[in-house]
């Protein structure tokens, strides 16, 4: 029997643990940290042996195949046995994918993922057809498979676990932008970044669909160097240029596959260019599988946004409060400055993952009137602005971040939570941040 050790107990590695069981595999699961309760109880419910606070190498090192949560590094000595051992070390997405027969829809990309996945799922849902939502986002595709498996999978795909997917065939993969973020997993060389993301591509046939962003440069140069076998498509949110398949010109969104399909950007559920370029995206895909045409105007006019990304909290006092907390890098804080139309109090801060404040200077100079930094060390937060906006504050909890963000704000402004930042220093998670925040907004 062969014998699969699953590394982490989080939503995907409980999931692997449960399909890699039913399969008939010995399964044995091992957790450096601390089980949630829940997941304890479905394991043991589950007949799966388990151990938590420490890995015990003698039961690892005999593994036929090791299923790695995505939140291990490559790095960690462990892994780095198992290599030199060649036991295959492989992700959750890698495994389940081996008990499908629906077709893997999967988005990449530095930002924007989670968007374009909901929307695209949400276009796909209105269509009729039997799919499923899985991967970084909602419950992972090994639970659900052994649930019931779908005609279509559409799949957030992380870096982090692309690094460990070898033979996955993507149908339809989506490639959003890349730009520098995570670099520490990747010895801070932004080639291994780049790289990392186009696995994406590996496994696609000539039968297969290949999206991709003509904006984002990293993107563009990278397609130079690679002979990709499927067919391939772009959009761009910068107007019309020869080869596009959706771009914007006019105030208008256009979606050119099989006959042109036109809206105004006022009719998007979701503003700003970059939503613009997520529901080209997402529209390509859905025409790639032949969704008509009014069913795609009807998803990106009717899209309800993801919970933290750009969310519209309430208006107090004639001030919008706006929670982006999914926001954890630059590149996405940038797209959330950009889509700001008044003077915005912007509250700030966190884990800084070595971020280059300088991107965002034209835009906090031009909507930026006073900034809150919320973070145990704001140091550079300091450096990048203290001579650009009049008024900075340091907090270390949301309750005075909204407290003073509400004294500096007037009506006809708005209140951004942004924060560019990890959420570990002082939150569980950015899901926990932007609740917080969000309670507190409505308790004014």
């Amino acid at each position: 029997m062969k014998r699969i050790v699953v590394l982490g107990g989080g939503e995907s590695g409980v999931g692997a643990a449960l399909l890699a069981k039913e399969k008939g595999f010995e399964v044995f699961l091992s957790d450096a940290g601390n089980l949630k309760q829940d997941k304890k109880d479905v394991l043991s419910h589950a007949d799966i042996p388990f151990e938590e606070g420490g890995h015990t190498e003698d039961r690892v090192l005999i593994a036929d195949e090791v299923v790695k949560s995505p939140g291990i590094p490559d790095t960690a000595p462990l892994i780095r046995k198992l290599d030199t051992l060649r036991i295959p070390v492989i992700d959750e997405l890698e495994f389940a994918a081996r008990f499908t027969k629906g077709k893997l829809l999967a988005v990449t990309g530095t930002n924007g993922k989670t968007t374009t996945v909901k929307l695209f799922y949400h276009i796909l849902q209105k269509a009729n057809l039997d799919v499923g939502l899985a991967g970084n986002v909602g419950q992972s595709l090994a639970r659900q498979i052994l649930e019931g498996d779908r005609d279509y999978w559409v799949l957030e795909v992380s870096s982090f676990q692309l690094d460990r997917i070898y033979e996955t065939r993507f149908h339809v993969a989506i490639l959003l932008n890349i730009t520098p973020d995570h670099l520490d997993r990747y010895n801070y060389e932004f080639d291994r970044y780049v790289d990392s993301k186009f696995r994406i591509t590996k496994s696609q046939t000539e039968e297969d669909h290949f999206i991709y962003s003509a904006d984002s440069k990293a993107v563009v140069d990278e397609l130079q160097n690679r002979d990709l076998k499927a067919k391939q498509y772009s959009f761009s949110a910068m107007g019309y240029q020869e080869g596009l398949n959706a771009w914007l010109e006019n105030e208008k969104l256009i979606i050119n596959i099989n006959g042109e399909l036109e809206m105004s950007i006022q009719e998007l559920a979701l503003q700003g260019k970059h939503n613009a370029s997520n529901g080209m995206a997402s529209g390509i895909a859905s025409r790639i599988l032949e969704i008509r045409k009014e069913i795609i105007r009807d998803s990106l006019s009717d899209f309800q946004n993801v919970e933290h990304r750009l969310e519209h909290v309430t208006t107090v006092s004639g001030v919008e409060y706006i929670n982006d907390s999914k926001a954890t890098n630059i590149n996405s804080t940038w797209y959330a400055l950009e889509s700001m139309q008044s003077q915005t109090v912007w509250i700030v801060g966190g884990v800084d993952k070595g971020n280059d404040y300088s991107e965002l200077l034209d835009l906090v100079k031009d909507r930026v009137k006073a900034i809150i930094a919320l973070g145990k060390d704001n140091s550079r937060i300091h450096a990048a602005f203290d001579n650009v906006v009049p008024v900075i504050h340091d907090v270390t909890d949301m309750r005075e971040a909204v407290g003073l963000a509400y004294r500096e704000s007037r009506k006809g402004e708005a209140v951004l939570l942004s924060p560019a930042c990890a959420s570990f220093d002082l939150f569980e998670s950015y899901e926990d941040r932007g609740n917080q925040f969000k309670e507190y907004v409505r308790a004014l």
